[in-house]
């Protein structure tokens, strides 16, 4: 049957309905997980319990603790240490996310839980369908995966790996121009390892999270390095 207008006009309208629906409940598991996994990982580095945690500021006073950053603090703290592909300036984007959290591991420990992309959605829940393209066991230079996050169906390619310190990947529709790039950093801090990361994203799919939800990336990142702190951090 010819297609007409009205069929791509319905065709558009439906494939936003459905990436509205997705990221619905992307914000619901982000709220629902989010909060309890970075209770965790603030109560496991501060040493108090999840009560303490919530009881800490007192009445009257300010919380000491932002649980998601706006844009501009985002851009404000985020590293320059970051190794940015052509394209993919941060003070140009239509979204980014600055998240930074000292994990009580060794960096080789960390970085063993990153580059296993395929077991993500056992302990990140905004990941799901990973799924790495060819042979590789795991994440490695050129390597590509297709998965879905924030409720958007990706595939995305390895552009920077430096073991156990620099990971970086392009993020596209299939078979679309690169409009994502997401970068990992990681330092060793004493015993434990600062672990950094970035994201950059350009286009219209960015435009729309940074205007019907400015924070989204930034929670779901929070989420990502809690859990990454939990499953880093146990037997």
């Amino acid at each position: 049957m010819r297609r007409t207008p009205i069929h791509d006009e319905y065709a558009q309208s439906s494939h936003r309905e459905s990436s509205m629906s997705a990221q619905r409940r992307v914000r619901n598991t982000i709220q629902l997980f989010g909060f309890a996994a970075l209770l965790f990982a603030v109560s496991s580095w501060s040493g108090m319990t999840p009560a303490q945690t919530v009881a800490a500021p007192q009445a009257g006073s300010a919380a000491t603790t932002k649980i998601a950053g706006s844009m501009k603090e985002d851009l404000k703290n985020r590293s320059r240490d970051i190794h940015w592909p052509t394209g993919f300036d941060p003070e140009k984007a239509d979204l980014f996310s600055h998240n930074e959290l000292v994990i009580h591991a060794s960096c080789e420990r960390v970085w063993k839980h990153i580059v296993d992309a395929d077991k993500w959605p056992q302990w990140y829940p905004n990941s799901k369908d990973v799924h790495i393209v060819g042979n590789s066991p795991v994440l490695a230079q050129g390597t590509v995966f297709r998965w879905t996050t924030f409720g958007l169906p990706l595939e995305s390619k390895i552009n920077e790996y430096v073991p156990t310190t620099r990971i970086g990947w392009y993020g596209y529709a299939p078979g679309a121009a690169p409009t994502f790039y997401h970068t990992w950093y990681l330092t060793p801090a004493g015993d434990a390892c600062d672990v950094v990361m970035d994201e950059v994203g350009k286009g219209a799919d960015a435009a729309y999270l940074r205007e019907t939800d400015e924070s989204m990336m930034h929670r779901g990142h929070d989420l990502w390095l809690a859990t990454l702190k939990w499953v880093s951090e146990g037997p």
